[in-house]
Order: structure tokens, then sequence, then C-alpha cells
């Protein structure tokens, strides 16, 4: 059985989470982290994570980037292994977790999805043959129109799949409108699209001379990023210090 403490546990993600753990027969809530506590949940729920006196076996996080200073600090005093969905973070933070993991387990992933995390390596196998060929790459992804950050943590990280499976060539693009020039071929353009409740499309397109292959992954509702975080979570418990990513979630399972 793993205990889980939800670092945002009266969010959306929270409560996705907490619904999916209350069906899983492996897996437990014992406490959830929230400034808003009035919401009643079969646990206990504190406004801090310096109050929590519950003894869990992970947390996994949904909550936001200014909480990620509190969350490694009391990780690293308490040993808590850590799943880190939070995006979003900056270059100080990621440095920060990095320290962290040689203190703490701590799973980081910019997309909980197993299925993203599949395609992941299916991008990787076609970068070597379109890559080589000369097929120019976009990466175009589509999220809510809530969402604060563009482009999203998960086609950056399809972006750096691609290149370094085509050993650092590309350059990105995130917007042309300011240049009038041709493509340049060693580029991946990026492009973001929010509106409405999208839960999140990621589309990488590798445009030939006479063809065009694309890949695509959507997600129908958010529910598939807190199944992963909680597949994530039962991998976790009881790992050693160290970064850890979905990938490795993923060749656990097979």
């Amino acid at each position: 059985m793993t205990k889980v403490i939800i670092n945002g546990a009266n969010g959306h993600m929270g409560q996705v989470i907490t619904g999916i753990v209350s069906k899983d027969a492996d897996c437990e809530v014992v406490a959830g982290i929230d400034p808003y506590t009035e919401k009643k949940n079969d646990y206990p729920v504190f406004a801090a994570l310096s109050e929590c006196d519950v003894d869990a076996d992970v947390i996994i996080d949904f909550s936001n980037p200014k909480a990620i200073d509190s969350l490694l600090d009391f990780a690293v005093e308490k040993q808590i292994p850590v799943v880190l969905c939070t995006t979003g973070l900056s270059d100080k933070q990621i440095e920060e977790v990095n320290e962290a993991s040689k203190k703490v387990a701590i799973l980081r992933s910019a997309n909980m999805s197993l299925g993203i995390n599949t395609f992941l390596e299916l991008l990787e196998k076609a970068t070597k043959v379109f890559a080589d060929a000369g097929y120019d790459v976009e990466v175009v992804e589509a999220h809510h129109n809530q969402k604060l950050d563009a482009p999203s943590g998960t086609a950056i990280a399809l972006a750096d799949a691609i290149n370094e499976a085509a050993d650092g060539r590309y350059t990105y693009t995130y917007d042309r409108h300011d240049r009038r020039q041709k493509r340049d071929p060693k580029e991946i353009g990026i492009s973001s699209i929010r509106g409405g409740n999208i839960a999140g499309i990621h589309e990488i397109i590798f445009a030939g001379e006479d063809e065009i292959i694309s890949f695509k992954h959507q997600a129908t509702s958010k529910a598939v990023f807190g199944k992963g975080a909680v597949e994530a979570a039962k991998f976790l418990n009881g790992k050693p210090a160290g970064l850890y990513d979905m990938r490795q979630v993923i060749a656990a399972k097979g």
C-alpha cells in the first residue's frame, strides 16, 4: 500500500487524483495540503506542508511554482519521495529540483500521461529516419484558455526528445511574425493554441518534399494526467534518492 500526500489537494487535479486513488486498492491518500481547507475530504487537509504531521510514502504535487521551495525543503527533511507534476518552473527552480534529488527521490515529468511518454519513445525512432532525410519538424500544441504558460512543458519535452535524437542539430523557433525569410532547415517550429477547455493536444509534423507524417496525442480529460501520477507514486515508493521520469515508470511496467 502506497500512502500519499496530495500537495494541492483541493485544486482540480488534486480532486481528480483523490477520485482515482479511491478506486485503487494499492494506494491511499492519507493527507492533503491546500490553502483552501474548508472543502471536506475523507482525509485531513492542512493549509501548509509545515503543519502536516501525517506519515506518508510519497507526495504527489499538483500545486504551483511558488510552492516548490517549501515542497523540496519538506521532502528532503522528512525523506518523502515526490512526484512533481507542477509545470512552469524557472531554470533556477529546476536546478533546485536537481539538487534536492541528490537527497530524496523525485520524479519530474513535463507530462504525466502514460501515452505521451510512450509517444516520446516513438518520436525518437521516427526522428532518426526523418531528420537525416531532411524533413522539416513542427510542434503544435493546444490547451484550455486558463493555462498560463506557453508553449507547454510537454511541447518543449517533445522538441527536446526530437533534438536529442538528432544529435542537437536544431534550434527552436517560437514566433515568425517579425521576420521575412525562408524557414531554416535546422529549426523546430513550436506553436501554441489556447481556447475553451482543451485538455491537451500535441502534434508533431515531419514535412518532406513529397509526404507529410504526423504524430498526434490528444487528452480527452485531465484524468489521464492523474492516472499517470498515481502510477508514478506507486513506482517511486521506496526508491533511493535520484531523479526519475515517467519513461522509467513505463519500463517497469514492461
